[in-house]
């Protein structure tokens, strides 16, 4: 009979289990969360917080006594160098258990375990937006900027029209200066012809 045992053995004897779990803590310390079923979480949760605890002081018994439970150096560095410092502020609670439904084959319960801190859908790290909600202070933005394009739509039909008295005003010295050169053609032309005229009255005197 099992009166007063609080432990889950997960159907496993105890040495498979301590590196079953050993194991799971090094996969959510490296890869911040993993998918396991609801009872391996459970248990994981028990056996990981603990240790995050002791990685927020950072010393060589700390760091040895960390290694005795993981058994894997790159994970104790990580865990010491990245994880401690984002969870310094955190008093327990470090790992979140989200349930994902059942297993198919075996109908078992599944769920997703998960480093609070880093999740960014849940995080509150963003800045607060601070804005005003008088309306006074919105319209007078609205009016603003509506006096801004205003100023600007006038700025450009003051260009334009500047534009099209330029243009016109050499359309007209274009036309000016083509009349000028028709009067002076006809000018010459007129003298052409009373040289002419007064060159036969002469030879006609002569005879």
């Amino acid at each position: 009979m099992r009166h007063g045992d609080k432990v889950n053995n997960l159907g496993r004897k105890s040495s498979h289990r301590k590196a079953m779990i050993s194991n799971m803590a090094c996969s959510l310390i490296r890869h911040k969360r993993i998918n396991t079923t609801v009872a391996k979480a459970k248990a994981l949760r028990v056996f990981v917080e603990p240790l995050l605890t002791k990685s927020k002081k950072d010393s060589t018994h700390s760091r040895r006594v960390v290694f005795s439970y993981l058994q894997d150096k790159e994970v104790v560095t990580e865990l010491f160098r990245d994880i401690a410092p984002k969870i310094a502020e955190r008093n327990g609670g470090y790992t979140r258990i989200l349930k994902t439904g059942y297993r198919l084959g075996d109908n078992a319960e599944m769920c997703m375990i998960e480093l609070v801190d880093y999740n960014e859908l849940y995080s509150n790290d963003s800045p607060k937006k601070t804005t005003r909600r008088s309306r006074r202070g919105g319209a007078k933005k609205v009016t603003d900027s509506v006096e801004e394009v205003v100023e600007a739509t006038e700025i450009n039909i003051v260009d334009e029209s500047e534009a099209t008295l330029e243009n016109s005003i050499e359309a007209e010295e274009a036309v000016v200066v083509e009349e000028n050169s028709d009067v002076v053609s006809e000018d010459s032309i007129e003298t052409d012809s009373t040289d002419s005229t007064d060159s036969t009255s002469e030879e006609e005197k002569k005879d």
